[in-house]
């Protein structure tokens, strides 16, 4: 990696606004290989040179101990929450360990800070060459602080959420509302809801000139700085725009420069929606093959970083995934395609060589793992974090070069589940292993055209003719291994009328209740066909 997505890119993009650094070399960190948050109760595997968030680490001694660990780790950073006392055995830990400590910013939301962490460092994944304007393509920090250059104000880029993208240096120099919104990188609610109701959106939106608003009240009494925003469109569709903190409104040239920036941005934002596209279905591509198996399967572990590790397949499907009306099948899709992120990003978090992809209606993930409880604990913790909307099957242990073997199980576990035919969620092939072995010999029998025959038929078929209940009086008594109290109990007849049904259907079916493969192939058949 490049020096653009070390410790010093960090802090040059986010300053001292969200964190700081509190104790050792930046440049001696070089390039970052990821970001983990900390769980000092669990057995995570980190990624070379990781920035490490501590969360919950706060006590001197807690720091100095987790640095020693780091430094055997080979992390590159700690950030906890300031602000940090930088006692001797602190100063001393991260020396000794080259493990750089950071403080993050009270009040700062450490999700919010995850995920910008993640988009530096998936920046800086762009080479040299491909630029924008002098900017590395997608590199929206670099971007925000040439807007602030050229109009002389620190300077946010938000998306049509007033979510913040990106921000420039210099945000000391705006008022305490900027402050908020950086550190919660979503402008307060309270201002989106005034800038609404003053009609400033509307105008925005409308218009491919900057807005001047001003006399935006504070929370102590007073005003905000002015600000000046301008859309930032690609053809017709808005996709976001930038605020700048000002004291006055823009002369002519910097409002210029200020509509040019937009359109920039606007290139940046296309080029950065289309590189994850591709991304995304770039890991599709290698996750489906990989876990096809077949020719190229090899290649694909191989890219995907899983190259003699031992993984376990996952599936996962929305519970509810059919239906008929178009806009309800648009939301579905969008609604897919949702869920599989956050799959991915829960089981990156778990591991970061672990890959989910969307395939068809359902995603596919590789979990490197040498358990499936483990993998089973997992998917079980990601269903109870989302809710009910989905169901997960999971495959046995395979290496890297077996894995249609375990997806071959997922897939089978998800079936069973999608089928109705267990109570579980989330489930291993061993938890459903008799409602599969159903399945596959109902394919064989449809695959054969094959009919139902013998003691049952004749019993649905008398049942059809007579509105008879000899097929419940059998399935009642089956399962209930011939206890004739339980099975009456269970249809509410008297035991006495049970037995004469009983009777009845060994007579219609021509059927021999005491021969055990009779009753075995009465037992299958009704499992089979489960007529109603």
């Amino acid at each position: 990696m490049s020096n653009r997505t070390g410790l010093a890119r960090v802090l040059d993009d986010l300053g001292t606004t969200l964190i700081d650094l509190v104790r050792g070399d930046p440049a001696r960190a070089g390039g970052i290989g990821g970001v983990v948050i900390d769980d000092p109760h669990d057995d995570q595997v980190l990624p070379p040179r990781a920035l490490v968030l501590g969360v919950g680490v706060r006590e001197p001694a807690d720091v100095r101990a987790r640095l020693d660990e780091l430094g055997v780790l080979g992390a590159a950073g700690l950030v906890v929450r300031g602000p940090v006392v930088l006692t001797d055995e602190v100063a001393a830990a991260a020396d000794r360990s080259g493990v750089a400590l950071l403080g993050l910013a009270p009040g700062a939301s450490w999700t919010q800070l995850a995920a910008l962490l993640r988009s530096l460092l998936a920046e800086g994944e762009v080479t040299d060459s491909e630029t924008l304007g002098g900017t590395p393509a997608g590199d929206l920090f670099a971007l925000a602080n040439a807007v602030a250059s050229l109009i002389s104000a620190p300077v946010t880029i938000e998306d049509r959420s007033s979510r913040v993208l990106a921000f420039s240096g210099r945000q000391e120099q705006a008022d305490a509302s900027r402050v908020q919104t950086i550190l919660g990188r979503q402008v307060p609610a309270r201002y989106s809801q005034l800038l609404e109701a003053r009609g400033v959106f509307r105008r925005l939106y409308r218009s491919d000139q900057p807005v001047y608003i001003a006399d935006l009240p504070d929370d102590d009494g007073g005003v905000c700085l002015p600000r000046v925003a301008v859309a930032v469109r690609a053809g017709d569709e808005v996709l976001g725009s930038i605020w700048a903190a000002v004291r006055a409104p823009l002369p002519a040239d910097r409002e210029l420069a200020f509509c040019d920036a937009a359109k920039l941005v606007a290139l940046h934002l296309m080029r950065q929606r289309a590189g994850a596209d591709v991304e995304r279905r770039l890991r599709a591509d290698l996750v489906s093959t990989a876990v096809e198996g077949g020719a190229g399967a090899a290649e694909a572990v191989r890219r995907l970083g899983l190259t003699d590790q031992e993984c376990v397949v996952l599936v996962l499907a929305l519970a509810d995934s059919h239906v008929d009306d178009p806009a309800e099948h648009a939301r579905l899709l969008a609604e897919r395609q949702q869920v599989a992120d956050a799959f991915a990003m829960h089981l990156t978090a778990v591991h970061p060589r672990a890959a989910a992809a969307l395939v068809g209606d359902v995603a596919y993930a590789i979990l490197p793992t040498e358990s499936e409880d483990r993998a089973l604990r997992i998917a079980t913790d990601f269903r109870t974090r989302i809710g009910d909307r989905v169901v997960v099957g999971v495959g046995p242990v395979a290496d890297g070069l077996t894995l249609a073997r375990s997806k071959a199980g997922a897939d089978l576990a998800l079936r069973v589940l999608r089928a109705g035919r267990s109570q579980r969620a989330v489930a291993r092939v061993s938890d459903v292993h008799s409602e599969g072995l159903l399945l596959e010999l109902a394919d064989l029998i449809a695959e054969r055209g094959d009919t139902l025959t013998g003691p049952v038929a004749r019993l649905i078929d008398y049942d059809l003719r007579h509105n008879g209940n000899l097929v419940e009086t059998l399935s009642a008594w089956l399962d209930a291994f011939g206890d004739v109290a339980a099975a009456s109990a269970a249809v509410f007849v008297h035991p006495n009328t049970f037995r004469y049904r009983l009777r009845r259907l060994a007579e219609v079916g021509e059927l021999d209740l005491t021969d055990p493969d009779a009753r075995f192939a009465a037992m299958l058949q009704l499992r089979l066909w489960r007529p109603v």
